[in-house]
């Protein structure tokens, strides 16, 4: 009999980029990156416990954004292209390198990756959602949603009609994609603001995840700490992150991907090649970038990546191992202490950003793997669980108000509103305001019916807190200064050509196309609550 639960809960979000006006834009890329990389992976993983009969449990949204572009036809096709251009790059490579025994060992090892690749993307006819939620149906996965653009929902709270259009949004598209309710959710950024849940009550979700700070000060002050999920007086549950676990996962610095067996991340194929050789493979204007083939490992802290010795699967593999193993003994000893002092099973919550697994840290999919392989056959203290089954076997639980928090540094605001970003937000509010008042509005016509639904459209996106989070961590930000403004501008065109009741009919057809996610929206969702 166990005396403990683990939750493992991957965050599989990336924001929506799609530029059909475009032949290529760099950051499309996230998406194809994040498929091989991480989605692929994590699919192969899932794919193998099942084979081999290990009854898994995970949880993992999946945000509208990565829903809506991993179903489009038009990305679906570039992936195709984009694969296939890794293939060739990497056939090359492997003759280039016919006389380098490592360089030959470690171009075969992609070679095989990106074969497995192509197989199960064209086993799925490029479906990937569909692929995930087989496993859904078989209860091994919990799909959970998020903001329909991860809008950062305290810094929109003076509106709640807005709060409301981020959750119903996304509950409407995730009925439409997984043909069920959504159970939980993932709060953008684990933000949460008191009164929250009141609205996640209302769109019929069950429960939601907050950094630990979150239930540590929630009101009155949880008997259980972290290790016991709350129930909010609406009756909507919450779960807390468990630091001990997190950290060990997630830290560079002190946590497993900062292995010296591991892949170096930084050191790219695409930046060491001989220029002329790899020009065929990276920007069309010739500037260089990531192409996912890299050849050294970490090696050891301090060094510079010009120190960084070659790369070995194999070495990296058996590390995973040792990592998944000691990761399972610290929640043995985790579950065993904790169930001495509370008397009950605790629950281990670990969230963590998808993407971490594989893109960041390549061998995160094998941590998984042998995580739930050793949790099955080689200990008997914890079971592994998703969030949904927990709830229903342990439905009673202490009631609290949980507390303002998000999963950011320092763990509030401050890293979506400061001075990097918060020029954006006093144009969003008047955006809102401008949606709300346009909602009560009723079309008299189909192309007004449209331009109003677009116009529902651009703000969700413009809300989006990647593009905040962008800003401040420095890197693409003319991309995300770009992405905000055109939103707002379209946002207020819209706004305009309805107010006076002249739409611009071609320019609409043609924003459309470019901003096509959310095809079922109604904008009234924006009406007055």
């Amino acid at each position: 009999m166990a005396i403990g639960y683990v939750a493992l809960v991957l965050h599989a979000h990336l924001p929506f980029v799609r530029h059909p006006e475009s032949d290529y834009v760099l950051e499309e890329e996230w998406l194809y990156e994040a498929i091989t990389e991480t989605y692929i992976p994590l699919l192969k993983v899932f794919e193998g416990l099942k084979r081999d009969g290990i009854d898994f449990k995970i949880t993992m949204s999946m945000t509208p954004p990565l829903v809506s572009m991993l179903r489009d036809p038009l990305l679906q096709e570039r992936y195709d292209a984009h694969l296939t251009q890794l293939e060739e790059l990497i056939e090359l490579e492997a003759e280039h390198n016919v006389n380098n025994g490592h360089l030959r060992y470690l171009a075969e090892h992609y070679i095989t990756e990106f074969k497995e690749a192509r197989q199960l993307w064209e086993r799925n006819q490029g479906d990937l959602v569909t692929a995930f939620k087989q496993f859904q149906d078989t209860n091994n996965l919990e799909i959970i949603t998020c903001g329909a653009t991860h809008g950062y929902l305290p810094l929109m709270k003076m509106y709640p009609e807005a709060v409301w259009a981020q959750i119903q949004v996304a509950c409407e598209h995730y009925e439409q994609t997984f043909g069920q309710p959504p159970r939980g959710i993932w709060l953008p950024e684990c933000a949460y603001y008191e009164g929250l849940e009141r609205m996640l009550a209302d769109a019929g979700l069950r429960y939601f995840l907050t950094d630990g700070h979150g239930i540590l000060y929630a009101r009155p002050r949880p008997r259980f700490g972290t290790y016991a999920p709350i129930y909010t007086e609406t009756g909507v549950a919450v779960f807390g992150r468990d630091h001990e676990s997190s950290q060990q996962v997630w830290s560079s610095e002190v946590g497993y991907p900062g292995a010296a067996e591991y892949r170096e991340f930084y050191k790219d194929l695409g930046w060491e090649a001989e220029y002329e050789y790899i020009k065929p493979y990276i920007m069309p204007n010739g500037q260089r970038k990531n192409t996912g083939i890299k050849y050294h490992k970490i090696t050891g802290r301090g060094l510079g990546l010009s120190d960084k010795a070659l790369y070995d699967p194999y070495w990296a593999r058996e590390k995973a191992a040792e990592h998944a193993a000691n990761f399972m003994y610290n929640r043995e000893q985790q579950s065993e202490h904790l169930y001495s002092i509370m008397q009950r099973p605790p629950i281990i919550v670990s969230p963590y950003d998808a993407e971490l697994f594989g893109h960041w840290w390549y061998e995160g999919p094998w941590f998984i793997d042998y995580l739930f392989r050793k949790s099955w056959y080689d200990q008997k203290t914890y079971q592994m669980t998703h969030l949904a089954d927990y709830l229903r076997d342990q439905p009673t639980q202490q009631v609290c108000r949980p507390s303002q928090s998000s999963w950011g540094f320092k763990g509030f605001h401050e890293y979506w509103l400061n001075e990097t970003n918060a020029w954006v937000y006093p144009h969003l509010h008047k955006a809102a305001e401008r949606m709300i008042e346009i909602s009560r509005l009723e079309p008299e016509d189909e192309l007004q019916w449209r331009a109003l639904n677009q116009a529902a459209r651009e703000l969700l996106l413009a809300q989006s807190s990647d593009w905040a989070f962008i800003m401040r961590t420095g890197t693409m930000v003319p991309y995300a200064v770009r992405r905000t403004r055109s939103h707002l501008m379209r946002f207020n065109k819209l706004y305009e050509d309805v107010k006076v009741g002249k739409v611009d009919s071609g320019w609409l057809e043609k924003v459309e196309l470019m901003d096509n996610i959310f095809p079922e929206i109604n904008y009234r969702v924006y009406r007055p609550l």
